[in-house]
């Protein structure tokens, strides 16, 4: 999919990203497009952590004394 914007940086953050884009021998848009997807795994790694403490949190014992190959284990019967 493409998405067609029109970015407005200011002339500082236009010269860093010229600065990282050479540096690493890629363009602006793969830089812009790298800081994105990065950003949103940190964000997608936050949702599933607060959703793990939501359900580790209504049973607080569910996993104490169990390695992860006994819950593989207790998953895949």
């Amino acid at each position: 999919m493409r998405v067609r914007k029109n970015f407005i940086f200011d002339e500082e953050t236009a010269e860093h990203l010229e600065k990282l884009a050479k540096r690493d021998g890629k363009t602006q848009t793969q830089v812009v497009k790298d800081l994105i997807e990065e950003e949103y795994k940190t964000i997608s790694k936050e949702e599933k952590l607060k959703i793990l403490n939501s359900i580790a949190g209504s049973m607080p014992d569910a996993f104490v004394g169990k390695s992860i190959q006994s819950i593989k284990a207790s998953m895949d019967v």
